[in-house]
């Protein structure tokens, strides 16, 4: 879409959840490379965490409804997750991201042909179907380690980022029910209010602040830290 006709708030939305992500991993940064005494498993920082990855999820489910090549938007963008397994992996082999946020929006993308199909009512039945599932498969563990992208895992999985299928499709689908309904029109709802730009130019360079932002960070806390 070009970006003069892109759906601001969208972007200003997705801007928001970088903006939180980039916190986040700042919290996580600190805590874990700085032994700072902040947790970030729970508590505030962890739902903090949370709140952008469902924004994260929510606007891809928006936008996917204004594509017209799902496929390979979500091909580029389960790509770039596989690149950062195999960056995370090369930097600690048993923490590595197995199925991170990106493996996981790449995968709703290659799925959205299936979705769209779908009505609304139907859509929406999946949608709570899957967050309610998931919610209650992710207190079992089973004995076999393959089956993670679904939201089963065994005792000894491990992953720095995590976001199954179950029950994270739900939230994903909410989003295009979002998308089909009260951006029906593909247009915005709200007049652009130019002092919110720069969040807007963040939500729509979203990919290349994620996969650029955590080795900024880690430089600019050492040199911080050296100083």
């Amino acid at each position: 879409m070009n970006t003069n006709n892109r759906i601001w708030e969208v972007d200003f939305i997705r801007g928001l959840a970088i903006i939180l992500m980039v916190i986040f991993h700042l919290i996580v940064d600190l805590k874990d490379f700085y032994s700072y005494d902040i947790e970030y498993l729970g508590g505030f920082w962890y739902y903090e965490g949370k709140l952008s990855a469902i924004l994260f999820m929510l606007t891809s489910g928006i936008s996917s409804t204004f594509s017209k090549n799902n496929t390979k938007r979500g091909a580029v963008v389960f790509g770039f997750g596989l690149i950062l397994s195999l960056a995370t992996y090369l930097f600690d082999p048993e923490y590595y991201i197995r199925f991170g946020i990106l493996h996981f929006l790449g995968v709703c993308m290659l799925l959205y042909k299936s979705i769209n199909k779908l009505s609304n009512k139907v859509t929406f039945s999946l949608a709570t179907s899957f967050i309610i599932i998931g919610n209650a498969i992710s207190k079992i563990t089973i004995d076999t380690p393959y089956f993670f992208p679904l939201g089963l895992t065994d005792r000894n999985f491990s992953s720095l980022d995590y976001y199954p299928i179950f029950p994270w499709l739900g939230v994903f689908l909410y989003g295009v029910i979002i998308g089909k309904t009260i951006y029906k029109q593909k247009r915005s709802l709200f007049v652009k209010n130019l002092k919110l730009d720069t969040i807007v130019y963040l939500g729509q360079h979203s990919l290349l602040i994620y996969l650029t932002h955590q080795p900024m960070l880690l430089a600019l806390l050492y040199l911080g830290h050296k100083l």
